[in-house]
C-alpha cells in the first residue's frame, strides 16, 4: 500500500512555497516536477525513512 504525504518546497527558481504530494513507499526516489507558480523544472530528490518524516531536497534541473 502506499501512501501520499504533503510537503511544502522552496521553488529554486522564485523561492515561492509549494506543496508537493509525495509517495513514500520507497527508500529513494528522484524526479522532475515544474513549479506551480512559475513553471520552471525543478528537480526533486526524496529520501524516507521508516517511522520518520521524508527528507526532500530541491533543486534546479540544471545543477
Amino acid at each position: 500500500m502506499s501512501l501520499l504525504e504533503s510537503c511544502y518546497i522552496q521553488c529554486p527558481y522564485c523561492w515561492e512555497q509549494i506543496e508537493l504530494s509525495i509517495e513514500d513507499s520507497m527508500e529513494e526516489q528522484q524526479y522532475v516536477e515544474d513549479c506551480q507558480v512559475c513553471c520552471n523544472p525543478i528537480s526533486i530528490t526524496v529520501n524516507s525513512v521508516p517511522g520518520g518524516p521524508a527528507l526532500v531536497e530541491a533543486r534546479q534541473e540544471n545543477e
